[in-house]
């Protein structure tokens, strides 16, 4: 987390929110964490567009933010998972909203640029 601590006003709880899920790519690693853990290399093949630091730097951002930790096995080469902590499992009922909220969104988007007179939100 960016801030020591929150005073509390209007709006802070929802900056805290924010600074730790607002990163392009960081909603989207939480929601493919949902249901199980993932290697390095798989969540790399999610996003193949993402580049290996910036999902390297993603993932230390949320592992410093306690939503996800790192699990590094004993092994050659070392294998290491990441996963969802309690505190990050919180963040599923956002997360589906946020997906839900998404294809409306993408769809009413669509129909707006078809239907130019018809784009009011319902």
């Amino acid at each position: 987390m960016r801030h020591v601590s929150y005073d509390g006003a209007y709006g802070c709880y929802i900056e805290a929110a924010l600074e730790v899920i607002a990163d392009k790519w960081k909603g989207v690693i939480l929601y493919h964490l949902l249901d199980e853990p993932k290697r390095f290399n798989e969540l790399k093949r999610a996003f193949p567009e993402l580049s290996h630091r910036i999902l390297t730097r993603q993932l230390r951002e949320l592992e410093n933010d306690g939503v996800i930790s790192r699990k590094i096995y004993p092994e050659i080469p070392p294998k290491v998972e990441y996963s969802l902590t309690n505190l990050g499992r919180l963040l599923k009922p956002t997360l589906l909203s946020l997906e839900a909220w998404g294809v409306k969104y993408v769809e009413m988007t669509r129909h707006a640029k078809t239907c130019p007179t018809d784009n009011k939100a319902e």
